[in-house]
């Protein structure tokens, strides 16, 4: 494309007015507009930067090439089904739905209609997750914590689709191996769904990783800790560094060898940025994004994998398991 591309944000709210902001400082793209239920946010958002209001996603689905869906869980489907029908394409929030075949249904839809389907995780563009990824041999263990404090919002979903969902597509992207085995526990704390839940998953290939999240906690923690034979590796998502702890055998075979830590951190990068610029690219140069629909479809099935396993046991604190 030589002329810039247009593009508009449906569902302006928390996240939403975040791509909004994004979108406007990429010199590529021409912001067309946003689309928000509520009338009062809408003109908040658009005064602010600058843009246009439509009153539904049918009416700026015919001026735009692309557009970011930032909706409520529950309308992601209807919406993007919506805007790939009409040959637009799409970055969608994670997680990409609600259900296996509807994620399945917009696969399908994007390529019949040679669409970018992007879906955002966008702890993929954190820097020191892609470092950790580029230092990646042959991963043994990897354990997760993902910890919120309590907030209204998200939870319109359980934890394991709020938050347990982006270390689901970190590890099934870094371990390129089936899943043999699943073992989930979770409980709710304060919404009537599960507030905090741990799985631990065993890989076709020996690979062991444990997760855990909660959005219940009294402190913010988003940590990912990789053992592999030559490294120990923890990255601080929340920070966005990363430390590597190596033996090191420089100092000759007279000495005892020495464990070494370095450690690198990017305190300035922006990952949502990273990613609407990804996005930007992808439907620019008519390349698959770096977080397919595949991809989100695929920690989708993982995540209704561990929620289903947790309702058939011990959910709430009062229960006797």
């Amino acid at each position: 494309m030589d002329t810039k591309i247009r593009i508009g944000v449906i569902g302006a709210g928390h996240l939403g007015q975040y791509h909004v902001q994004k979108y406007r400082a990429i010199e590529e793209v021409d912001l067309v507009g946003i689309v928000d239920t509520d009338e009062e946010r809408a003109l908040e958002i658009a005064k602010r930067y600058d843009t246009r209001i439509f009153k539904s996603a049918g009416e700026i689905l015919g001026n735009v090439d692309a557009v970011s869906i930032a909706v409520p869980t529950g309308s992601h489907f209807e919406v993007a089904k919506e805007a790939l029908s009409n040959g637009v394409h799409l970055l969608v929030e994670k997680p990409i739905t609600y259900g296996e075949s509807q994620a399945e249904e917009l696969i399908d839809l994007a390529s019949k209609n040679g669409l970018a389907l992007q879906v955002g995780h966008v702890e993929r563009f954190n820097p020191a997750v892609v470092k950790m990824e580029s230092l990646l041999t042959r991963p043994i263990f990897i354990e997760s914590h993902r910890l919120n404090l309590f907030t209204v919002r998200g939870t319109d979903v359980d934890v394991v689709l709020d938050l347990m969902i982006h270390d689901l597509d970190i590890i099934l992207h870094l371990v390129r191996s089936e899943i043999r085995e699943l073992h989930a526990v979770g409980m709710s704390v304060i919404t009537g769904k599960t507030d905090i839940a741990n799985v631990r998953i065993i890989f076709q290939n020996g690979t062991v990783a444990n997760l855990t999240a909660s959005r219940v906690s009294n402190k913010t923690l988003r940590k990912i800790r990789l053992f592999q034979p030559d490294a120990y590796i923890s990255v601080d998502c929340f920070k966005k560094d990363i430390s590597v702890t190596r033996l090191d055998n420089s100092s000759g075979s007279d000495t005892l060898p020495q464990i070494v830590t370095s450690k690198m951190a990017y305190p300035d990068a922006d990952p949502l940025y990273d990613e609407i610029s990804a996005f930007v690219t992808a439907v620019r140069e008519r390349t698959a994004p770096v977080v397919t629909g595949e991809d989100g479809a695929r920690a989708l099935k993982v995540a209704l994998a561990i929620i289903g396993q947790i309702e058939k046991g011990c959910k709430d604190f009062e229960s006797i398991c």
